[in-house]
């Protein structure tokens, strides 16, 4: 999603018969989210490739209008008013991904998954409990770190190499599980093993005896996973293997809405 942004460059606003101010300041904005949700105008100026009085007119702008706040580091972070559009956004998430998620129960039992990387942690964003009644439940706006979780590997495995050693510089690898990883170069192993797959497996790293599959909800303008979780014994070989296909149709049909 970076790459994205930061390849619109300084003469790039999508010319669609639109205000270019404000599509400076939503690419500014999504420049902020995108690093951490804190960052300086310095910093500000070499990722959008904007000139910083460009810049600081349009951060002071948004900073009166509550959607940025100024550190006292003097770096500008996410602003509360953010909060509005935030809510709004995970109640159509919600209702766009329900039906998905249902068709994935309905196929396969288990509790199913959305989640989005938010940051540097993964939010859950949506959820339909399985129909067993011993089921697993992560409740919606649950924040964990992606690195012991399915969702947060799959999403991590489309990111660049050095991104993914930034991340977990600044948020460490906590050890939850026996299972969970914690050694930077056992999860690059990992990551590799889930690009060239195609699917990511939290083999009880987040929770003990809760296995899960994930895949990344291809081509979306935020980056969300679908997952399915259930306990180990029942999340056998076989029932991943079936999964699969299923959660790869249920993630390209939410891109497809949501595009």
């Amino acid at each position: 999603m970076a790459t994205d942004i930061t390849e619109a460059g300084a003469g790039s606003t999508r010319s669609t018969g639109g205000v270019q101010s404000i599509a400076r300041a939503f690419r500014l904005l999504e420049i902020v989210a995108t690093h951490g949700g804190v960052m300086g105008l310095s910093q500000l100026a070499a990722e959008s490739g904007l000139p910083l009085p460009t810049i600081h007119r349009a951060v002071r702008t948004l900073v009166d209008l509550g959607y940025l706040r100024q550190e006292p580091s003097r770096q500008y972070a996410l602003g509360p008013r953010l909060l509005l559009l935030a809510e709004s956004s995970s109640t159509m998430l919600n209702s766009l991904a329900a039906p998905h998620l249902r068709l994935l129960v309905d196929e396969l039992g288990e509790t199913a998954n959305l989640a989005m990387l938010d940051g540097d942690q993964i939010a859950y964003v949506a959820q339909v409990p399985g129909s067993h009644s011993m089921r697993m439940f992560t409740e919606v706006g649950r924040r964990v770190l992606p690195h012991c979780t399915a969702v947060g590997k799959a999403l991590l495995a489309e990111a660049p190499d050095a991104d993914v050693l930034a991340l977990l510089a600044r948020t460490g690898m906590p050890r939850h599980t026996a299972n969970t990883l914690v050694d930077t170069q056992t999860f690059a192993d990992e990551l590799r093993t889930t690009r060239e797959r195609g699917y990511a497996i939290d083999e009880g790293e987040q929770e003990v005896g809760v296995r899960c599959v994930a895949v990344a909800v291809p081509q979306a303008s935020v980056r969300l996973a679908v997952s399915v979780s259930g306990p180990e014994p029942r999340m056998s070989d076989e029932l991943l293997a079936r999964a699969v296909p299923i959660l790869r149709r249920a993630a390209e049909q939410l891109a497809h809405d949501l595009a």
